[in-house]
């Protein structure tokens, strides 16, 4: 299989499995309320290859071709929140990403750290 036809290959299946059941979860339902899992899915994929022929490396014979490829994929799914229905109504619960606020934070100490020491000399 050439680089095209594997880059492909993973296209459409990666396309055939982007359904709404990867995003929204099984609905839960607790009393007069349901509960929807909501989810964040991403997905990344990439590849190449190449040839090389006889004019471009001396070592080859002339009906040498050298080829080669490689590829690589990755699929996230992150918890995003929750859909809560109940007769009071429709609202979304959205999850904290902590990962995203501890930059903030650590930056935010830091420069709380250096003027608390430029102001103690």
């Amino acid at each position: 299989m050439n680089v095209p036809e594997l880059l492909k290959t993973l296209g459409e299946g990666l396309q055939s499995n982007a359904t709404v059941k990867n995003v929204f979860g099984e609905p839960v339902t607790a009393g007069n309320r349901t509960i929807i899992p909501v989810a964040r899915v991403s997905y990344a994929f990439g590849g190449g290859g190449g040839t090389q022929d006889r004019a471009q490396s001396p070592e080859r014979d002339a009906d040498q071709t050298a080829a080669g490829g490689g590829g690589g994929g990755r699929l996230s799914a992150m918890p995003a929140g929750v859909i809560e229905l109940s007769p009071e109504g429709t609202r979304f619960i959205s999850f904290n990403d902590w990962r995203r606020l501890f930059p903030v934070v650590a930056i935010s100490l830091s420069v709380g750290f250096l003027v608390g020491v430029r102001r103690a000399r």
